[in-house]
């Protein structure tokens, strides 16, 4: 339904035309909300909603259950719709249900397709561009995914793509900002992300390479060596071959790490 805005970062609310939050009830009336609106304009069987809602131990009766959850949630999400009418919003499709709306109503789909959308930019060297769109992306993290369904299993996948996609996307922007010349102001930022995500290799890559370009080559290398003692020590590996490359240009102090002149931006 137009109007309706799904947030599920952070506590969920879902918002009318009007900004009004919904009273969406008890907490698995809430769950079942969540699930359908991480799956907009697909149908999710009810089977496997029973299943999800109860954690794969549902009781004697769950079935009804979940249909008078159903039942609330459209008086909720349609509350001028006359008696007797068909929903429009929250439809029954065999073999289950389907929030009728558009991904772009739904926060967790508008990031993932901003941070699409910065990559392609990034892609053809619109750096600016690029920046522009994972800025728009990342703003919509306002805490964690699914957050008040962290401990339920259905939520695990998605939060995981996401915070997969979340961290591609902050390596794309610093990518972008050595593009421009943006090298010292991007240190701090890859430093936080790889206290987070000590193992991502490029992150590392971008690090050496902000040091380097930032003058501060004796840094550069020891990030280097942090990372080589950190996948030695904790995993049994040795880094990959881009980062290799990357140490074997820093102890040649090779030309090629310089900051490139910026090219005319595509469009």
């Amino acid at each position: 339904m137009a109007g309706l805005e799904f947030r599920l970062f952070g506590p969920l609310e879902v918002a009318d035309a009007t900004g009004r939050i919904l009273d969406l009830g008890v907490r698995k009336q809430r769950a079942l909300a969540a699930m359908l609106a991480i799956e907009p304009g697909r149908v999710v069987s009810l089977d496997r909603l029973v299943q999800e809602l109860w954690e794969g131990d549902p009781p004697a009766g769950a079935t009804r259950t979940l249909q008078s959850y159903i039942a609330h949630l459209r008086r909720v999400l349609e509350p001028d719709r006359p008696p007797r009418t068909p929903p429009a919003t929250l439809l029954t499709r065999d073999p289950g249900y389907l929030l009728a709306i558009a991904p772009g109503q739904v926060d967790l789909e508008r990031f993932a397709a901003g941070a699409a959308e910065g990559r392609a930019a990034l892609a053809r060297g619109a750096h600016r561009e690029a920046l522009a769109a994972f800025d728009r992306a990342l703003d919509l993290w306002r805490g964690e995914p699914l957050g008040e369904f962290a401990d339920r299993e259905f939520a695990r996948p998605t939060v995981a793509r996401l915070h997969e996609v979340r961290a591609a996307a902050l390596e794309d922007a610093f990518e972008a900002r050595l593009a421009l010349g943006e090298a010292a102001a991007a240190v701090p930022g890859l430093e936080a992300l790889l206290a987070g995500h000590p193992y991502r290799e490029r992150a590392w890559r971008l690090l050496v390479l902000a040091l380097y370009r930032s003058g501060r080559q004796a840094d550069a290398v020891a990030a280097l060596r942090r990372i080589r003692e950190r996948l030695s020590t904790e995993l049994g590996l040795a880094p990959g071959p881009e980062l290799q490359e990357l140490e074997r240009a820093v102890f040649a102090q090779s030309a090629a790490l310089l900051t490139p002149t910026p090219p005319p931006e595509a469009h």
